[in-house]
């Protein structure tokens, strides 16, 4: 069985509108703007989705400062699902959020030299590692690795599959770096097709019996219908917005398939 995702029910918001005090190399801002700002929801919204991704940009610390909207959003929530994308909250922070979050969403980096050089983080995997275990503890998280996150290249990838397997993981979503105009990686080229695919089969072999998918950040084009079609014959659990020839390859090949309208981590 495979599950395709068309999250058109889940509306991103951002808690801090077009603001991100971190600036990531591979980011820098350029994805809060297809967000809605919390702050333009009114108390009274009927919008008409089923769940909300509660993200927003990072302060110099490397986290989102989801828990200074808390009363907002328990306003808002009513029968909607939510999942919180964090960064490195402590353990105060994860106690709020925890009577709201349906799922966390945390990025887990295997590199040190990645956290500092692209995240501009002093900090290292084993704050990664604890955050993410404490987290745990509280909510219902799901783990997301990005492939190439350092301007294109491995570096990490197969510590943090390792790590997460030793912490215990309920399910393991895989984005594939692009290079975003703006952003001080943006001349970087996507991590070679090969390198992505040796990763998404590791993990396969490594989780198996765990929900493994492939996530909306991916580059397009050509690209994502070569990935795609891999993550399908690989035997990957889902895939949001998959190519359409990814989505007749399960067909030809018999596959059980459900569709899903919300974000996979939901």
């Amino acid at each position: 069985m495979i599950r395709f995702y068309y999250p058109a029910q889940t509306l991103p918001v951002s808690v801090t509108g077009n603001w991100c005090e971190l600036q990531c190399a591979h980011c820098g801002g350029h994805y809060l703007c297809g967000m809605k700002a919390l702050q333009d929801i009114g108390d009274d919204s009927r919008l008409a989705v089923r769940s909300f991704l509660v993200s927003g940009g990072c302060t110099a610390a490397g986290k989102v400062p989801v828990a200074e909207h808390v009363a907002k959003l328990a306003a808002l929530k009513g029968d909607r699902r939510y999942n919180f994308h964090v960064g490195l909250i402590d353990e105060a922070e994860i106690d709020l959020i925890a009577t709201l979050a349906d799922k966390v969403s945390f990025d887990f980096v295997g590199d040190d030299a990645t956290i500092r050089e692209v995240f501009g983080l002093p900090r290292t995997v084993a704050d990664y590692e604890a955050c993410y275990a404490k987290l745990k503890s509280r909510c219902a998280v799901a783990p997301h690795v990005c492939i190439g996150l350092h301007g294109g290249q491995i570096r990490g990838e197969y510590r943090a599959l390792e790590r997460l397997k030793a912490l215990g993981a309920d399910s393991i979503t895989l984005i594939v770096f692009m290079p975003t105009r703006g952003t001080r990686f943006a001349a970087c080229q996507p991590p070679a097709l090969e390198a992505v695919t040796a990763v998404l089969a590791r993990a396969r072999r490594l989780f198996a019996g765990v929900p493994v998918q492939l996530g909306c950040m991916r580059p397009g084009g050509a690209y994502r219908r070569a990935l795609d079609l891999e993550a399908v014959r690989l035997g990957l659990d889902g895939i949001v917005n998959p190519a359409p020839e990814a989505v007749r390859l399960a067909m030809k090949q018999g596959m059980a398939i459900e569709r899903g309208e919300e974000c996979c981590a939901l």
